[in-house]
C-alpha cells in the first residue's frame, strides 16, 4: 500500500535518510519490516515558530516496493521526413524540440546567438568594456534569457501542464534532485548552462539540428503558407 503522508523534521534531519524512515514509521505506528520505502515528494520550510521546522511530504510504502522515482524519457532517433523549424533556442525552443522527437518529428533550431559556453565571452565582454554584440547578450543565445541566472523555478501551477514532468527532464540532464522536492526549486547559475547543453547533445543525439549564429531575417511563405525561414538574408 502507498500511502501520503506530512512529516515534520528538524533542519539537522532533513537529509538523514534514516531518520526521515524512522519518523514515518513512528507516526504511521508500523513495524519496522512492514515500511518499505519513504520516497519524499515536497520540501518546503515553516518559520512561523521559534524553532523553524521542515514540512516534508512523503509516500510512504507499505509491504510494497516503490516505483521508480524519477522515470527517465526514453527517447529515440527520429525516422521519418517530417520537420518543424523552431526560431529561437529559449526554454520554450528546447522542449519544444524535446516533445517533437517523442513524437517523432525532426525538430530543426535556429539560433541568432551563440552557444552557452560562447555566450560567457561575449557577457565578459559587456561587463570588462561595455562593448556590447547584438546577437550574442544576456537576451540572445543558446537558452534564452534566463541562462546565466540563479535559475529559479516559479511555478507548480498544474494548469499550465505536468510540472512534474519537466522538473524531472531538467534532473535527467544534470539538475539536482532537489528541484523535484523543494516549494521553491533553484538548479542554480553553476548549474543550468550545462543542462543546457546536455538539452542540446539530447536533441542532436536524436536526429535534430542546431544552428547557431543564424538570424531568421523573413518567412517563406507560399499560398499563404509559411514553408520555410531565410537566414542571415542569403540562406
Amino acid at each position: 500500500m502507498k500511502k501520503e503522508q506530512e512529516l515534520v523534521i528538524p533542519p539537522e534531519d532533513i537529509f538523514d535518510k534514516e531518520k526521515i524512515f524512522e519518523s514515518a514509521r513512528k507516526k504511521l505506528n508500523l513495524a519496522a519490516e512492514e515500511l518499505k520505502a519513504v520516497i519524499p515528494l515536497r520540501r518546503s520550510i515553516d518559520a512561523r515558530s521559534r524553532e523553524p521546522v521542515y514540512k516534508l511530504l512523503v509516500n510512504v510504502y507499505i509491504n510494497e516496493s516503490p516505483e521508480e522515482i524519477h522515470p527517465k524519457i526514453k527517447y529515440q532517433p527520429v525516422k521519418g521526413d517530417k520537420k518543424i523549424i523552431i526560431v529561437g533556442s529559449g526554454p520554450a525552443g528546447l522542449f519544444a524540440s524535446l516533445q517533437l522527437i517523442e513524437l517523432g518529428i525532426k525538430p530543426i533550431i535556429i539560433e541568432r546567438g551563440k552557444d552557452v559556453q560562447s555566450r560567457r565571452r561575449d557577457l565578459r565582454a559587456i561587463q570588462q568594456f561595455n562593448k556590447v554584440n547584438p546577437d550574442s547578450n544576456y537576451c540572445y543565445g543558446e537558452g534564452g534569457a534566463g541562462t546565466y541566472s540563479d535559475g529559479k523555478l516559479y511555478t507548480r501551477s498544474t494548469k499550465r501542464g505536468n510540472v512534474s514532468r519537466i522538473l524531472n527532464i531538467f534532473v535527467q540532464h544534470g539538475a539536482s534532485e532537489d528541484i523535484v522536492l523543494d516549494s521553491h526549486p533553484h538548479i542554480g547559475s553553476n548549474k543550468l548552462p550545462g543542462v543546457v547543453k546536455s538539452i542540446r547533445e539530447t536533441i542532436i543525439k536524436n536526429g535534430g539540428e542546431v544552428h547557431f549564429n543564424s538570424k531568421m531575417t523573413d518567412l517563406i511563405i507560399e499560398n499563404d503558407v509559411i514553408k520555410g525561414v531565410i537566414l542571415n538574408d542569403e540562406e
